[in-house]
């Protein structure tokens, strides 16, 4: 199937989700994970009017973003886990960063932006089930106090929402008390008004368990394989 016809399946789904919780399906940002995909197959989502993608790795974008270039009103988000030493690149390729899970990466990425001339919007990632081999912090970790208390020094870089990936499982109804979790916690973060710290944006769903994201209040899903189709196995 075309990836144009995979987007259309994939907007139905989207509508019925919004329709069965009394939702707008414009609150919805689709993201297109386009990692791994090569440029061609990029160029297909954006003509089918995708503008929203995501990519992981700082490399493997800046390998294939000069040949993208002309797309002039794509938005490129990094949601793949960051290295402090790749802040500057980040900064440089990206139209957004989904993943900031420390202050230091925060602080990073907003001495580079201040360097670019830029505002660069970001989410903090949540570890929303605590596991040690993601990345993420946690919630009520000292670390994320650390980056909320630390908004208001970061004059370019704005902290507008939080995202999660929850515990992987085959039954995505699963992922529902997680996505619920990550809710609640925007709502205790927004309750206390803190300064410089937008929370807009709930980033949650995947292929697998985006309409049950959508359910729980996400606002922008992540999809990669129900658009592109699966991924060549290395």
């Amino acid at each position: 199937m075309s990836i144009a016809k995979n987007i259309a399946q994939v907007r139905e789904r989207i509508n019925a989700a919004t329709r069965r919780v009394g939702r707008d399906p414009r609150e919805i940002t689709l993201l297109a994970v386009s990692k791994t995909f090569p440029p061609e197959r990029i160029r297909e989502a954006y003509a089918a009017g995708l503008r929203v993608f995501g990519e992981n790795r700082v490399q493997e974008f800046s390998g294939k973003a000069g040949s993208l270039r002309d797309l002039a009103d794509a938005k490129w988000h990094l949601i793949g886990h960051l290295q402090t030493n790749k802040a500057a690149k980040a900064a440089e390729l990206f139209s957004a960063i989904d993943s900031v899970d420390s202050l230091k990466l925060a602080q990073k990425l907003n001495a580079a932006a201040v360097q670019l001339g830029k505002k660069l919007p970001a989410l903090i990632e949540i570890n929303i089930g605590g596991e040690e081999a993601k990345s993420g912090v946690v919630a009520g970790s000292p670390e994320l106090e650390a980056i909320l208390a630390g908004a208001p020094q970061l004059d370019h870089l704005e902290i507008v929402g939080l995202m999660t990936i929850p515990p992987f499982t085959d039954d995505p109804r699963q992922a529902r008390p997680y996505f619920q979790k990550l809710r609640e916690l925007r709502d205790m973060i927004a309750a206390r008004r803190l300064p410089a710290v937008r929370l807009d944006v709930l980033s949650m769903g995947m292929s697998h368990d985006f309409e049950v994201a959508i359910e729980e209040g996400s606002t922008c899903v992540r999809l990669g394989t129900t658009i592109f189709g699966e991924r060549a196995r290395t």
